[in-house]
């Protein structure tokens, strides 16, 4: 329940109150004791914090935004596209959409158009891909380079100075001057060719061939202008050959001031660029940053902040690096970063609020990016997130002004920190007020009046968070406050049914937490144990209790209150719990397994298999939704998957084992045919089950050759002919069917989902489903479904693909409840609003779809509303639509064959 910003109203005295070792004694029958306890102490116990203040962009209509976006990116020229795009990232940000945000900035990197964006968004890049080290060695071992994000030669980015031309000689006696002039340096003389050294600039040309004095004579003093005897000697070994050879760091440093003092500009350029050669290290960049800014030397100042911004976040912990990078001013910003000072703080500013968004470095940060703004949309950004810093250091007067500048331009989101303001202050009727404003200037949604109901109690409270999640059904606050509620009425049904509720389709931390509260305050330690484990499995150092309690020192309490497993014991509530759709406490007993002997790389494959994949392959493109399983790919959690695979590579017993889980490393991480190459390296060592099933995964997603399927049954079927447990083999079995149905060959397909079903591979149920379909037996059909709907813990998938196989009645019955299982599915709404559409009903068919994009950007809801819009006639509408999807997936055929369209009958 870690937050931005804490809840003023969980004051620390109350969670101090809260001691885990009083309430959780280590001898059973000590524990507490929910029915022996009033409400008020029942509620200290279960606390829901107030949602976070979001320091985030988040426009009120984004598709209009990102529509916007998407228009001027078609016709801006190519200084302003990197922009553009880093505002889009601010949209996805906002939406949570991680894929989305790193593509954008992906696509800053690749449109830079200076070599300062270059560097900037490829340092940002870097960042984002922080512990993938891993991938980029075992692209190496594929003999494939992965440094796309490296450090970039800045020299020779930069345009050399060569139009800078030699100068001309000056006056009117140049034949009656000595060729020869002497320059005394102390008691030193450096004897130089005069017209050379003129040539290096206007300032010596005129001082040697014009109407000073120094042009008659042939000893010039110039020990006044700190330059050493050998610098001067540099100076002229340049004058004579263009070229500066091994000259040492700190006589690099005297010649280019020495230069800048002259105005010799090829000079100067010679010595940037050498200076900027020699910088590799934090050090170094800090010992030459202050000479690049100073002496107006860009390629030096490049070079040093290039060593700063790849070395994030670890360089935001050196105070001389925050300080100098803080106090530039704005001509400093300009030669270190030319007009990409924006985007350069703003990566400061987002790796400084990820280490720590209370601290001086992260306020300084937004502080100049506030400076560097130039738009309007821009503005409305950092000001947001400015004022959300200024919340949380308790600053409110500046967070006041903050969120007002922000409201001013535009950016509506900023009325929540305003009225948090207001109730801080004690105005919680403004507060109120401010949010009913909001609401009736727009078209409101499910924020506003999540955030409305904070200020108001009894019916109204509830009234409102029922209207947040009908208008965003994804916003978890108002589930875990109704859940609270019921369970401080000691409504416990309602309560766990609640907060199940999100958690059958977002697996969110802090409902695992809020639930785990319950069970024990239930004394279901079994079912409390489960979810601290899955807990510990998504985030080993997650603390609760708003940070308090390391929740790994809860789990060793409540273990104490559970029988022990022994390893047989866990291998059957694993088969248990994976059989029923489980997948909360499929990870809480893999979790347990791994406390014992057992063979750690195995369990650590089987837990990514359940935080990522579904395990289901497919040759054919056509119905993609047809391979949807039951619960699959559910959780979701890409990061969580990829910490347990880089475990199991690093627990595995042997090395063809170690290989497969390479494999899949590289597979998941998009690197298909590498992934590809490591399973058949393990097959050469080792015959296995899962060498071959990784091999028949990757070749079936790297093809698209329909005739491979021959090859991947091949696979497949020397999978099963080897050893592994029943959990695997059903898998294969159930991929084996897939691959049959999508041949054609219905009975051999059958075979296999029967024979998967025999070892309680529960999911085979759908495949069977499919083969009974397309044998015309509808009916049987659906009652495979039904089958695997009583069966599945979570079955929205199952109502989803069961819809399919039924009349429209009993189709739209489920696929209401697909909407409300997992307001995330897409397909009903589709089906829905082209029904509608079906009854010339077109006003619902699009408030059908908006409703989702309120909540979800998808790319089928957005394609679906365009070609509604087409339909109608409302041009606008349709091609805002089409642009906001090509946000989305710029390469989306249909979508630009359809905005193609559109654009012939706009006005």
């Amino acid at each position: 329940m870690r937050t931005f910003l804490p809840s003023e109203s969980c004051k620390e005295a109350q969670l101090n109150a809260l001691n885990p070792q009083s309430w959780l004694q280590v001898e059973r029958g000590k524990l507490f004791k929910f029915s022996s306890q009033s409400p008020s102490s029942i509620e200290s116990f279960i606390k829901v914090p107030e949602p976070p203040v979001l320091p985030f962009f988040k426009p009120v209509d984004y598709v209009e935004v990102l529509a916007q976006i998407h228009e001027e990116l078609e016709s801006c020229s190519p200084q302003a596209r990197s922009s553009l795009y880093l505002l889009q990232y601010h949209v996805f940000k906002g939406l949570g959409e991680a894929k989305l945000m790193r593509r954008s900035l992906q696509s800053a990197w690749m449109k830079s158009s200076t070599t300062y964006e270059k560097l900037i968004f490829g340092a940002w890049l870097k960042y984002e891909k922080q512990g993938e080290e891993l991938i980029s060695d075992l692209l190496l071992s594929c003999g494939k380079c992965a440094k796309e994000f490296g450090p970039i030669d800045i020299a020779s980015e930069f345009p050399s100075n060569l139009h800078v031309s030699s100068i001309g000689v000056a006056g009117t006696n140049v034949n009656q001057i000595s060729r020869i002039v002497t320059f005394w340096i102390g008691d030193e003389k450096i004897e130089c060719d005069r017209q050379k050294i003129a040539g290096l600039s206007e300032p010596f040309n005129s001082m040697l061939y014009g109407c000073f004095r120094e042009s008659l004579r042939e000893d010039i003093d110039l020990s006044r202008n700190n330059i050493s005897p050998s610098g001067m000697k540099v100076v002229r070994e340049f004058s004579s050959t263009g070229s500066l050879n091994e000259v040492p760091p700190k006589l690099l440093l005297e010649v280019l001031v020495f230069a800048n003092r002259f105005c010799c500009e090829r000079l100067k350029d010679a010595c940037d660029r050498k200076l900027a050669s020699l910088v590799s290290s934090r050090q170094d960049a800090l010992e030459l940053k202050e000479y690049s800014l100073e002496e107006n030397a860009p390629v030096l100042a490049a070079s040093c902040l290039q060593v700063f911004l790849h070395d994030l976040p670890d360089c935001l912990n050196d105070d001389q690096v925050v300080q100098l990078l803080c106090n530039a001013n704005m001509q400093h910003r300009s030669i270190m970063v030319g007009q990409s000072s924006f985007s350069l703080y703003c990566l400061l500013s987002e790796v400084s609020m990820n280490l720590d968004p209370r601290s001086d470095k992260t306020a300084l940060f937004l502080e100049r990016l506030l400076e560097c703004a130039e738009t309007n949309r821009q503005r409305m950004v950092v000001y947001h997130q400015l004022g959300c810093v200024r919340l949380m250091r308790k600053e409110y007067d500046e967070a006041e002004k903050l969120f007002e500048a922000a409201l001013n331009v535009g950016h509506v989101y900023s009325v929540v920190g305003l009225a948090r303001l207001g109730h801080i202050r004690g105005h919680k009727l403004w507060s109120y007020e401010k949010l009913s404003s909001a609401i009736s200037s727009v078209n409101p949604l499910g924020w506003m009046y999540q955030e409305r109901s904070l200020y108001c109690e009894g019916e109204k409270r509830r009234g409102d968070l029922e209207k947040a999640t009908e208008l965003d059904p994804t916003l978890t606050y108002p589930y875990m406050y109704r859940a609270a509620s019921f369970m401080k009425m000691q409504n416990i049904e309602d309560a766990l049914a609640e907060v199940n509720r999100v958690l059958g389709f977002k697996l969110a931390l802090e409902c695992l937490e809020l639930r785990f509260c319950f069970y024990l305050a239930l004394e279901d330690y079994e079912a409390a144990l489960s979810d601290v484990q899955a807990i510990l499995t998504l985030s080993p150092e997650y603390r609760l209790f708003e940070g308090k309690v390391a929740a790994f020192q809860l789990r060793t309490l409540v273990r104490e209150h559970v029988e022990n497993w022994t390893t047989a014991d866990c291998w059957l509530q694993l088969y248990d719990r994976w059989s029923s759709v489980d997948d909360i406490g499929s990870l809480s007993v893999i979790y347990q397994m791994l406390e014992s002997d057992a063979a750690k790389g195995v369990l650590y494959f089987r837990q990514s298999l359940l935080l990522l994949r579904s395990g289901i392959l497919a040759i054919s493109m056509s119905e993609p939704h047809i391979h949807a399983v039951a619960g699959g790919n559910r959780l979701n959690c890409p990061e969580a998957a990829m910490r347990s695979l880089q475990l199991a590579r690093h627990h595995a017993s042997s090395e063809h084992e170690r290989l497969v889980y390479e494999g899949w490393i590289l597979y998941d991480t998009g690197h298909c045919e590498e992934g590809l190459q490591k399973a058949e390296d393990s097959i050469s060592l080792k015959r296995s089950f899962e060498a071959y099933f990784l091999k028949a995964y990757a070749l079936a997603d790297s093809s698209q050759d329909p005739s491979c399927s021959s090859t991947v049954v091949s696979l497949l079927e020397n999978a099963l002919k080897c050893p592994s447990d029943r959990l695997r083999k059903g898998q294969a079995l159930n991929n084996l069917g897939s691959v049959y149905v999508d041949c054609g060959k219905l009975d051999l397909a059958a075979d296999c989902y029967i024979n998967a079903l025999k070892i309680r591979h529960t999911r085979a149920h759908q495949g069977l489903a499919r083969v009974h379909f397309l044998r015309n037996e509808k009916c049987a059909a659906y009652e495979e479904m039904t089958k695997l709907i009583g069966t599945a813990r979570n079955n929205a998938s199952a109502y989803e693909k069961r819809s399919e196989y039924c009349e429209r009645e009993l189709t739209k019955a489920d696929l209401e409840m697909v909407t409300r299982l997992d307001p995330l599915r897409v397909y009903p709404y589709r089906y829905r609003a082209a029904v509608l559409m079906d009854n010339h009903k077109q006003k619902e068919a699009i408030a059908e779809l908006s409703r989702a994009i309120a909540f979800k950007a998808d790319l089928h809801l957005l394609h679906l509303r365009a070609a509604f819009h087409e339909h109608t006639g409302d041009v606008l509408g349709a091609l805002r639509d089409c642009r906001a999807a090509l946000s989305v997936d710029p390469n989306h055929q249909e979508m630009l064959e359809l905005q193609s369209r559109v654009n012939s009958h706009e006005p």
